[in-house]
């Protein structure tokens, strides 16, 4: 019987398991969020923050990875894609599926904590103060961390992760099993909140950050959450992550991956390996590579 809905069509299994993966991602990650502070534990926040965004990261890899490639990030689909490892016409239609995604995690976020919002915010929705819990959905940056310190942080954070995703499931490199490679993922993740979460967070995705700031707009926040800093913070955890992603693919690409004795680039393929290079995580059912 359940035959008769199985999804045929590669590109929609694809994308499907990207709206899942991120789903996962952000539900688990910001819910961690939730938690320290609905506790008023600031000083957990690294321990919860490193563990719980890099066990989130690897539960929604390893839920999408086998079909999709697990971007999860609108900034990685667009990063691998400039360096010819992803086909252009796939950008718009997995961007769309991370940032739906992302906001049905915080939507289930919301409701599942209801009460605890309540609780510990009397029921006025703050995005700064004593009492705010927009940062459990979205980044805030410290007082002291001007708009372009906060473009830098976000451009340097992302393209170390991408940096270390190729390098992960790059087979010609460390040849990571493909069954760890999850992991290894979550944890550079989880390294770079500990070192880069400071300024604001650490969000390193477009999809992570916009999606639940729109549904926090939504849910009772209100604009503020984007006119915060009269309007001068909000991008900056879009733009930011988007150039950094394309820095670090670019970088790992010519200091590293190009040089692999034997084997071939050929950006134009949209699948930018030779055959023995072939990575780790490749779509279900096609010879196409992702990372």
């Amino acid at each position: 019987m359940l035959d008769s809905v199985k999804i045929k069509n590669a590109l929609v299994r694809e994308v499907l398991a990207e709206l899942l993966g991120t789903f996962v991602l952000v539900l688990f990650g910001n819910t961690v969020l939730a938690i320290v502070t609905f506790d008023r534990a600031p000083n957990l926040g690294y321990a919860a923050a490193f563990w719980g965004w890099a066990l989130a990261l690897t539960l929604g890899v390893l839920v999408a990875g086998g079909v999709s490639g697990a971007h999860l990030n609108p900034a990685i689909t667009v990063a691998v894609t400039t360096v010819g490892k992803f086909p252009w016409r796939k950008i718009v239609p997995y961007m769309v599926a991370q940032y739906i995604g992302a906001f049905l995690a915080s939507l289930i976020l919301f409701v599942t904590y209801r009460g605890a919002l309540d609780n510990y915010d009397g029921g006025v929705r703050a995005v700064t103060g004593a009492n705010a819990t927009a940062g459990i959905f979205a980044s805030y940056p410290q007082e002291f961390v001007s708009t372009g310190n906060g473009l830098v942080d976000q451009i340097v954070g992302t393209a170390l992760l991408v940096l270390a995703i190729l390098a992960i499931t790059d087979s010609r490199n460390m040849a990571v099993p493909q069954g760890v490679q999850p992991l290894f993922i979550g944890l550079a993740l989880g390294a770079l909140i500990l070192c880069f979460g400071y300024n604001c967070g650490a969000p390193l995705n477009p999809a992570r950050d916009l999606a639940p700031r729109v549904f926090t707009a939504m849910a009772g926040w209100g604009v503020e959450v984007f006119s915060y800093r009269d309007y001068n913070w909000f991008w900056v955890p879009i733009v930011g992550p988007h150039i950094g992603a394309i820095v670090g693919a670019w970088l790992y690409t010519l200091a590293v991956e190009l040089h692999w004795p034997g084997s071939s680039y050929d950006m134009d393929s949209g699948n930018a390996v030779s055959a023995k290079d072939a990575p780790r995580f490749q779509l279900a059912n096609q010879n196409e590579a992702i990372f």
